[in-house]
């Protein structure tokens, strides 16, 4: 009886949890931005013209904002100039590289910096699934002997960051698979659940 009502709490909790810590987190989110940009809006708007939310758009013009003028020349070498200074502080370079690469992850229009497509790479009868994040790389092809190459990024499950290993394009197999659908699956350790994914998966792993 103990074992069933176990059984029971745990599907609850594991429908609940994931619903729940998705609000969490975009409350968390907003609440936040609502706490950060108050302050600076109460610079310049007093205080009886202030209402609950405007925190939240000033903060989201801000980033529209910053991804316009991102790729400007002035606005790249500064950033280039903050990651060579926080590279510099051991610990500090450590969290901030792990946030950097997951903040790559995310779509950001530029052909150089998404993830283009699924791929297969096979180690004996294991399956690594990865991601291609450059296609084409002269620099390197010279000294690979006129090698062709494909940049592949293969993340960790249940951790953040990857490694990214420079193949041959023979050696690497596409899949037909959504890249979301597949960095779920890598993430979680092959537990996430896709019908789509989960078909091409399943071809990969049988050879066809």
């Amino acid at each position: 009886m103990m074992k069933r009502l176990t059984t029971i709490l745990m599907k609850g909790l594991a429908a609940v949890l994931p619903i729940g810590l998705t609000l969490y987190a975009v409350w968390w989110l907003a609440r936040t931005a609502e706490g950060l940009m108050r302050g600076i809006i109460m610079l310049v708007v007093p205080p009886s013209s202030y209402r609950p939310g405007m925190g939240i758009l000033a903060g989201l013009v801000l980033l529209f904002a910053i991804g316009s003028v991102v790729n400007a020349y002035i606005v790249r070498r500064t950033i280039s100039v903050w990651e060579e200074f926080l590279g510099r502080i051991p610990l500090v370079k450590t969290v901030y590289s792990a946030v950097r690469d997951v903040t790559r992850l995310l779509p950001s229009g530029e052909r150089s910096r998404d993830l283009q497509s699924v791929v297969v790479w096979r180690v004996g009868e294991a399956r690594l699934l990865g991601f291609v994040t450059r296609d084409d790389l002269p620099e390197l092809e010279k000294q690979a002997g006129g090698v062709d190459l494909v940049a592949v990024y293969f993340p960790l499950s249940y951790m953040l960051g990857g490694v990214t290993l420079y193949l041959p394009k023979t050696a690497v197999e596409h899949l037909d698979m959504p890249v979301e659908a597949a960095m779920r699956l890598a993430l979680t350790g092959g537990m996430a659940t896709t019908s789509g994914g989960s078909d091409a998966a399943a071809r990969a792993a049988r050879g066809s």
